[in-house]
């Protein structure tokens, strides 16, 4: 009789145990889910909560809540655990690397391009990434997927779609002829290569394209990718000088040109091959890979001044920039990056933004761009515009109140408000530009 009621004591106390260890965890759950709902809540009033571009759609009911999305995404607070459920809450900074996509046990993750609301504008295009032109393919930045290892993705892809499509030869210069030597460009250039086929790759700037244009201390935040021709590249931070040595050593060991500085004017579809006009020559191709950016050409502010010498829209080198009066205009990561780096070489710095408040900013500039303006490093123009720049001076007016006029001295003017996609020249060529309303795209599920 003991015995069995040491047995029943020992059993009831192991219930009490597994009992109350349960409690403080769904307890922890539920403070857990009350703190992600609390950051959803400040996400809409910070207008970071509704998604820019590419971002993550959850299906409630497959996911399970396993937190593997949670732990992959390198953003980090793009996704949380609601109720036992993934969650969206600050879609407007996820940059699309997919990786919660990949994360995901169940498959409940689709990423989607826009939302019912706010629609992008892309290019027509296949599961194959091929345009509604036959033989003219986008891949990367373009097509909406911006991210390195993505972009690089797609590159490889459109040549070896173009070769199992359009296999053969023609009187054509080449068989491919690639716009762009971005992420893109580079690997769709390497993959051609690697295939044995003849290309020519041309780039309107300089080689790295849309990375070349990040300021030379910006950290790039990539996945591992694989290069044709080289080998599995594992690049989880690094300098854009160091990925884009990268990028000029593979190339060179492989005897690959980039014509740079010369850009493409247009693009004409003949009946058996393309007519490609540049800025240099006339080529003629087989097929045609765009891998050039969704900006196209930097937006202008509209303003009296503007095409002074002294307005620039990309900051190259800030550590030659000093002692100077200088106005960044924009509130996105690009203005903010840039205005910290010409203010860290002793620059007096305002910073011109059209919102009452910074929204959408990555949590680390957000972060650091308050200790800067406490600090007195640079100095807000919250609500106001450009309307005027002279050789010495910027005028601006308030947005809100438009008779508001504030006068500053200035030297350099930096523009960092977004670019315009290049709708002219692509349906020039024959391309058909949608807008995307909350579609999902595809996106391959790595093996």
């Amino acid at each position: 009789m003991e015995s069995f009621l040491e047995e029943l004591a020992g059993y009831i106390l192991g219930i009490l145990i597994a009992s109350v260890s349960l409690f403080f965890y769904l307890r922890g759950k539920r403070k857990k889910s009350r703190s992600n709902i609390e950051k959803i809540e400040k996400a809409k009033e910070m207008g970071i909560y509704e998604p820019v571009s590419l971002h993550p759609v959850v299906n409630e009911s497959i996911c399970i809540g396993s937190a593997a999305c949670v732990m992959a995404c390198p953003e980090k607070d793009i996704i949380a655990i609601v109720h036992g459920k993934a969650s969206a809450v600050n879609t407007s900074r996820c940059v699309g690397h997919g990786a919660c996509f990949h994360a995901c046990p169940v498959q409940a993750i689709s990423l989607y391009i826009g939302t019912e609301k706010r629609g992008v504008e892309l290019p027509h295009m296949s599961e194959e990434f091929e345009t509604n032109v036959p033989g003219l393919y986008i891949a990367g930045e373009l097509g909406g997927m911006g991210l390195i290892k993505n972009a690089v993705e797609q590159g490889k892809q459109a040549v070896e779609y173009f070769m199992k499509k359009y296999p053969g030869k023609n009187k054509a210069q080449c068989d491919l002829l690639i716009i762009g030597a971005g992420p893109a460009g580079i690997a769709a250039s390497l993959k051609a290569k690697e295939k044995g086929l003849s290309f020519i790759t041309l780039e309107q700037d300089t080689l790295g394209g849309t990375v070349y244009s990040f300021p030379r201390q910006k950290l790039v935040m990539t996945n591992p990718m694989d290069l044709p021709l080289h080998g599995k590249v594992k690049l989880y931070e690094t300098s854009k000088d160091e990925l884009i040595t990268l990028w000029k050593e593979v190339l060179e060991k492989n005897q690959i040109t980039v014509n740079e500085l010369e850009k493409v004017e247009s693009v004409e579809r003949k009946p058996d091959h393309f007519e490609i006009k540049s800025s240099k020559a006339t080529y003629t191709s087989r097929g045609i890979i765009m891998a050039i950016g969704r900006r196209g050409t930097p937006r202008k502010i509209g303003c009296a001044g503007e095409v002074s010498p002294k307005v620039y829209y990309r900051l190259l080198e800030p550590e030659l920039i000093k002692n100077q009066k200088i106005l960044v205009v924009g509130g996105g990561d690009s203005a903010i990056e840039n205005a910290m780096m010409l203010a860290d070489e002793g620059n007096e710095v305002h910073l011109s933004y059209r919102s009452e408040a910074f929204s959408r900013l990555k949590p680390k500039n957000s972060e650091k761009i308050n200790q800067y303006i406490a600090a007195r490093k640079i100095i807000p123009l919250f609500s106001t515009t450009v309307t005027e720049i002279t050789e010495k001076k910027v005028t601006l007016k308030g947005t809100d109140n438009p008779e508001l006029i504030t006068e500053i001295e200035n030297d350099l003017v930096y523009v960092y408000i977004g670019g315009e996609l290049p709708t002219q020249f692509l349906e020039k060529a024959g391309i058909h530009i949608t807008k995307r309303f909350g579609e999902p795209i595809l996106f391959h599920k790595e093996k």
